[in-house]
């Protein structure tokens, strides 16, 4: 993958449901990484890592949006991911997604080489849905409550499930409308964002609902608090509850697992998918 400036022919070309999407936080304060990647030499070493592992596609992201977080603005998020996107623009053998609010950092990693734009605030930089339709590459639009900073501030729903699936198909609807291919647009519940244990659960058993809307599901649980909470294990600890919770999602029709253990995560779908009769391509 070479950077251009072109429309990108086929965004989703590494999508085989179910699949992984590798996590690379390039970001001095991430709940599960703490920095481990926030240079250069680690951040070249994660990505080679993740496709080695057998991950379909690497989410580069730097700004962290764990509860409680502080906004990064858009010129220091692009800061932090020069030498990343560099190495990206270089080659590399591994589709990637930039995970960013902002329109003009997304501009900057399509033009090294992104294919996806992973968006937890599904668009609404009013200058996103433009940038997207208009390079021909596709989006993530995840539900989030709030902000980060305050998103799990006493969180409610009446019915989170008929909530979130609402949302996702209003914010869908505005991607197409504003000239993004429907067939380039995945959707994430957006699990641990301003939602509580309940709501959680409530969403990976309703997962059937969300991919009803016809887009594949994306579904980021590995070593979130909810792990936490149902272990008791804190985040280091938190891989076994991570799968446990990710296949029962691809089970509900999620497609995409976003997890920080990747290795583990492709060798559990590959014994999942061989047992219920599909192929490990």
């Amino acid at each position: 993958m070479t950077g251009t400036l072109s429309r990108i022919s086929d965004p989703l070309s590494w999508l085989c449901a179910p699949c992984v999407m590798g996590i690379l936080n390039v970001t001095p304060d991430s709940f599960a990484d703490v920095g481990r990647h926030a240079g250069a030499p680690g951040a070249a070493a994660r990505i080679l890592a993740v496709a080695a592992e057998g991950a379909a596609i690497c989410d580069v992201g730097a700004e962290s949006t764990r509860p409680g977080a502080q906004a990064v603005p858009a010129d220091e998020e692009l800061r932090r991911l020069e030498p990343t996107l560099a190495a990206i623009a270089a080659g590399v053998d591994i589709p990637i997604s930039i995970d960013t609010r902002h329109a003009s950092t997304a501009r900057a990693a399509i033009d090294a080489g992104a294919v996806l734009v992973n968006d937890v605030s599904a668009g609404a930089d009013p200058g996103m849905f433009p940038l997207v339709a208009d390079r021909g590459s596709a989006i993530c639009l995840m539900h989030m409550r709030g902000e980060p900073a305050t998103m799990q501030d006493d969180p409610r729903y009446d019915d989170v499930v008929d909530e979130v699936r609402a949302f996702l198909e209003a914010r869908l609807e505005a991607a197409v409308s504003a000239g993004i291919a429907e067939d380039h647009v995945l959707l994430d519940p957006g699990i641990g964002f301003g939602k509580t244990l309940e709501h959680n659960l409530a969403l990976l058993r309703g997962i059937p609902a969300i991919a009803a809307l016809g887009r594949p599901v994306v579904v980021g649980v590995s070593r979130k608090g909810m792990i936490g909470a149902i272990t008791g294990r804190e985040i280091e600890d938190r891989l076994a509850g991570s799968l446990g919770a990710g296949l029962c999602a691809v089970a509900g029709g999620a497609a995409v697992l976003r997890v920080h253990d990747v290795c583990e995560t492709v060798d559990a779908l590959a014994a999942w998918t061989t047992i219920n009769g599909g192929d490990t391509a």
